[in-house]
């Protein structure tokens, strides 16, 4: 029995969690800080006008991120349920198949993007005063899109293996480097926002090579094997990603239908504070997130290996942890809204103030989200997949959509900035009843029982 599996099995929960959370929040967190910085310098550097555009080329990320996460949890999943079984070579083959899958599905992606760039940033919600911006961020973006989603695909398996703290180290390295980088490349190249592309490119090289270093390591379980194409395994690494896919992929309609609807109902202004509240939202959902990616691999391993009173636990201190940090960003989005909003060096007044009206009522989401992901994120890593969809889909297409035209049609513009933290309230609600509709069931089947095998005594 292995160094990870040993730790994985008799650690106390408390102890693992910690272990894995932190690693876990720092990583995300500095990813996010990665598209953060590239807000910062470009609307510092280039102006307003430039960050929109950017704000508009930031679902590619999405889509991207959509993509790893969609096969690296997949993968990453059923390698810890494996690994849980003992299955050693079995895991080593999962890793395998999913980065060769990777590779295939997001060259194929990025040679299609390329092609049609232009019309994928019309799409996005670029006008003719901001396209070029979109496309110059874009088309470096997309060039660098598979070291991108490798990065994340290894940090993923990196994490599950038994090392969060080399895939911190690795988001670390990553994350300074793209200061660094955007300082030279925007204030002292002057290069614009294809410097802010570039130096989130280059730092995500030095990334996924701090990664590789795992791979080589004696102690690791973490190994390339002989390629074998099995279909039924590529399915599965599929459906088990797939809500982490319809997450992260819906989190880029999210974006593109906000853009649409402050473009339709408010103009530039409402589209200018939005870039705003985005790159600020796109930190906080990480640490959600990040308490996600903790739990998924002690719940997985502990699924393989039917300990369940662990599994049980586990998720308990997620929803504990994610409530803790809902409340803490809400707070700090209320009385720190002036100090976040000068982070972007925006002057203009009305912006100023419909941001600061965005973040009061934006962030009441947070409140709901942490209990809605990590619900999603434990079902996904015991393979109740379609609670799992129902949560995601619920959440961010089937309730939220219809907001984004319902409200301001029949409020005002404002009211956009709810359809965030209704959809995510809504959905809350729809979990807990089905949980407490769920145990009621069971109790009552279990009364049932008691009562039968009473009667045959």
């Amino acid at each position: 029995m292995s160094e990870t599996t040993l730790k994985l099995q008799e650690t106390p929960i408390h102890k693992l969690f910690l272990s894995y959370l932190f690693p876990s929040l720092l990583g995300m967190v500095l990813m996010a800080v990665n598209i953060l910085v590239d807000g910062i310098f470009v609307s510092n550097g280039v102006g307003a006008l430039a960050l929109a555009g950017v704000n508009i080329a930031v679902p590619i990320f999405s889509i991207l991120l959509s993509i790893s996460l969609w096969i690296g949890i997949g993968g990453a999943t059923l390698y810890s349920i494996e690994m849980g079984k003992n299955n050693v070579d079995k895991a080593r083959s999962i890793f395998t198949q999913s980065v060769m899958m990777t590779v295939s599905i997001v060259s194929i992606l990025v040679v299609l993007c390329l092609w049609k760039q232009e019309q994928i940033a019309y799409l996005f919600g670029a006008s003719p005063k901001v396209l070029p911006y979109v496309e110059d961020y874009l088309h470096v973006i997309l060039l660098f899109g598979l070291v991108y989603v490798l990065e994340n695909i290894l940090s993923i398996f990196v994490r599950n293996d038994g090392n969060p703290k080399l895939a911190m180290i690795a988001l670390i390295t990553t994350s300074v480097l793209n200061i660094i980088l955007n300082y030279i490349f925007i204030f002292k190249m002057n290069m614009g926002v294809k410097g802010a592309a570039y130096a989130t490119a280059l730092s995500t090289v030095v990334g996924l090579l701090v990664l590789l270093y795992h791979l080589i390591n004696k102690k690791s379980n973490l190994k390339f094997t002989h390629l074998h194409f099995n279909m039924a395994t590529c399915s599965e690494i599929l459906k088990i990603g797939s809500p982490s896919f319809i997450t992260e992929g819906s989190t880029a309609i999210v974006v593109i239908g906000y853009n649409i609807a402050f473009s339709h109902f408010v103009g530039e202004i409402g589209v200018s504070s939005y870039a705003i509240v985005n790159y600020l939202h796109a930190v906080f959902i990480m640490i959600f997130i990040g308490v996600g990616a903790a739990i998924q691999p002690i719940v997985s391993f502990n699924f393989g290996a039917r300990l369940k009173e662990r599994i049980k636990q586990v998720l308990n201190l997620g929803i504990k942890t994610g409530m803790i940090f809902g409340v803490l960003i809400l707070l700090i989005g209320w009385f720190f809204a002036d100090q976040l909003i000068v982070l972007f060096g925006i002057t203009e007044p009305d912006v100023i103030e419909y941001t600061k009206d965005g973040i009061y009522l934006f962030f009441i989401g947070y409140l709901f989200m942490s209990f809605n992901l990590i619900h999603a994120e434990f079902y996904q890593a015991v393979k109740k997949i379609k609670l799992s969809m129902i949560i995601i889909v619920m959440r961010s297409l089937v309730i939220f959509l219809p907001l984004l035209y319902i409200l301001p049609s029949m409020f005002n513009s404002k009211s956009i900035w709810l359809a965030f933290p209704i959809a995510e309230g809504l959905t809350a609600l729809g979990i807990t009843i089905f949980k407490w509709s769920t145990n009621t069931i069971r109790s009552t089947n279990s009364s049932a029982i008691e009562e039968k095998q009473s009667a045959i005594q």
